[in-house]
């Protein structure tokens, strides 16, 4: 069983639990599940923002602790004042030390689209994530059939939020469907972990023409940003290179000076 294995295991165990305890219906009381969240796409697309999804994440498996000392108020409105297009919120204890509670703190601190970030196996956590403030959920190929996505994507698109489908190869493609907004081609396999922007590279011409790229990991200085735009490319998510940091957040602005 590889690592992937292991989380879509304990994440089944997780949303079981996490659903008695807190019932859909319960969800949909919440102050943000009533909310119009601004759209990941449209800031993506609208020439104002430069394109970073940036990331706020404790640890990951791979790595182990990343930062455990920057707070969601200390970050997030620094990556906003960067003009980011995106955050993606981790919100996985068991593997990435996030948790639901950083989201909502970041959507009370930010007026930038949140991506909950996380391992969707589940219509409940579609309800979860409107109602802690997400504006878009991560749909990840690899652990989905064509079916699941898309009764996900639907339900997400009823609930008023964005889709970004991850993928790794060419045959995970076939798993995205036409509601999809965003399509993110992660540099890391989730497998072994290894990171190459080659992955990015080789998709690109064979993504859907009519969604938004994006390249995920292994984003490190001005010249990939360079590179993967000559690519199509039009959003590019970076976490580890600012959360291993002292200063996530000015660590984005800089780059995102760097890169104008």
């Amino acid at each position: 069983m590889n690592i992937l294995d292991k989380i879509v295991a304990q994440k089944k165990i997780e949303v079981e639990q996490q659903q008695e305890f807190t019932p859909i219906d319960k969800l949909k009381t919440y102050d943000f599940f009533k909310r119009e969240v601004p759209s990941l796409k449209a800031y993506l697309k609208d020439g104002q923002h430069n394109g970073i999804i940036s990331e706020y994440k404790r640890k990951s498996p791979s790595k182990g602790i990343i930062n455990s000392m920057s707070t969601v108020e200390d970050v997030v409105p620094l990556y906003e004042k960067a003009g980011v297009s995106g955050i993606s919120v981790l919100t996985d204890s068991e593997f990435f030390g996030g948790n639901k509670s950083d989201l909502i703190a970041a959507r009370k601190v930010t007026t930038v689209p949140i991506l909950r970030k996380d391992f969707m196996i589940s219509p409940y956590q579609v309800y979860e994530a409107k109602a802690i403030g997400g504006s878009a959920i991560l749909l990840i190929a690899a652990i989905l059939s064509y079916q699941e996505a898309e009764d996900l994507s639907k339900l997400a698109k009823d609930l008023g939020l964005d889709i970004l489908m991850e993928v790794h190869s060419k045959e995970e493609l076939e798993i995205v469907n036409p509601l999809v907004d965003v399509v993110g081609v992660n540099n890391r396999n989730l497998k072994t972990f290894e990171v190459s922007l080659e992955q990015s590279i080789s998709l690109a011409k064979e993504m859907p023409k009519d969604v938004v790229k994006i390249s995920e990991s292994g984003i490190y200085t001005p010249e990939d940003i360079a590179l993967l735009r000559e690519h199509g490319f039009q959003g590019f998510l970076i976490g580890e290179n600012f959360m291993r940091t002292n200063n996530p957040g000015q660590a984005c602005i800089d780059f995102a000076n760097a890169i104008k």
